[in-house]
């Protein structure tokens, strides 16, 4: 019963048919699907990355209309005669006399809200961050413990921003799409990150450099740094509220100064013509 048996064509058949059914030719066009594994040493960024023009919108941000760029460092105002105060690393046990004092000036500012500033105890200053918004103040991101954003991966500042964005959440009920970096430092991958994340970037154009002058006999200096950026037409001011001389003294030479060139003091988000709506997610 063996004897049509034909052991070389049955083996050439079998591999006729193995060849036919796993192996396509490479001008096939077809897809080959198979496993494959990312180089150690490579490093996948989100798919969408700003333009150099900035114009970039996430899906996630408010449906408000905004003409406010994405995917670069905003620097200075778009509006016509006003001007931004901005304060990093609060709130702290100055923010409260702050805002005592730009209420008497019918004043609005912006502040940036960090972690590191609060020594991490939101908690402690919920009341001030709601009384920021209610007397329409605009709050922005600062990251969560004031990281060097360049130094870290894009899921590291991914987590930066949103473990603050759960804060944020708890203790005002909205989360900010305005964001300052630590030490203003930013670069391809970061902006990249922060655009994907819905985030407008904020930098400045006058330092006061309050955080080097902070005692009575120094604070004159970012007084004049102030005087001097505001003659040189600076509109996106740098401050911070964690500082007492900048509380005490600075704060109020900047507002006298606003007032006696007939400037207005509004948060950043309005400087650049943004509705307020698209201030918050």
């Amino acid at each position: 019963m063996f004897t049509h048996f034909k052991p070389i064509t049955l083996a050439v058949s079998l591999l006729t048919a193995l060849t036919t059914a796993y192996c396509i030719p490479i001008n096939s066009g077809s897809t080959i699907h198979t496993k494959t594994f990312p180089s150690p040493s490579s490093t996948v960024y989100p798919s969408t990355v700003p333009t150099t023009s900035g114009t970039v919108r996430p899906s996630s941000v408010p449906t408000t209309s905004s003409s406010v760029p994405y995917g670069v460092m905003i620097q200075q105002c778009t509006q016509p005669g006003v001007i931004a105060l901005t304060f990093d690393d609060g709130p702290f046990t100055y923010t409260p006399a702050l805002l005592d004092m730009l209420a008497e000036f019918g004043a609005h500012a912006t502040f940036f809200v960090n972690g590191e500033g609060t020594n991490f105890k939101y908690a402690d200053y919920a009341a001030v961050m709601a009384r920021i918004v209610d007397e329409g103040h605009q709050i922005g991101s600062h990251t969560f413990s004031h990281a060097h954003l360049t130094w870290i991966s894009p899921d590291a500042v991914t987590e930066e921003m949103t473990t603050l964005e759960s804060t944020f959440q708890t203790n005002i009920g909205r989360i900010p799409t305005y964001m300052r970096p630590p030490f203003l430092e930013v670069d391809d991958s970061v902006l990249s990150t922060l655009t994907d994340l819905g985030y407008h970037v904020i930098g400045t154009d006058l330092d006061t450099k309050d955080y080097a002058n902070n005692n009575p006999s120094s604070i004159h200096n970012s007084v004049e740094h102030f005087r001097q950026g505001l003659d040189a037409g600076g509109s996106i001011v740098l401050a911070h509220d964690v500082h007492e001389q900048t509380v005490e003294v600075l704060a109020r030479e900047m507002l006298t100064m606003v007032q006696e060139r007939g400037l207005t003091a509004v948060p950043v988000g309005e400087c650049l013509g943004d509705p307020e709506g698209s201030w918050y997610k």
